[in-house]
């Protein structure tokens, strides 16, 4: 029977587990960010185009009255 060498496994690339876990760790923090900021400009959506379009409103309506040209 022919000799069976074993090769023993080189040590744990520590430092390069690290930085992996380390982007992974950073890319689920930016993803969890981005979900947060998009779910509070969903939830607060209706109540923001509400405000925007009265006061564009009042930005048309009181120059116009102003004039007398309604």
């Amino acid at each position: 029977m022919a000799e069976e060498t074993t090769q023993a496994a080189g040590p744990i690339r520590m430092a390069a587990i690290n930085a992996m876990m380390n982007s992974i760790r950073y890319k689920a923090q930016i993803l969890a960010r981005t979900n947060k900021l998009e779910s509070g400009i969903m939830g607060m959506g209706i109540i923001g185009f509400t405000v925007g379009l009265a006061v564009a409103m009042l930005l048309i309506v009181i120059p116009a009255l102003m004039l007398g040209a309604i």
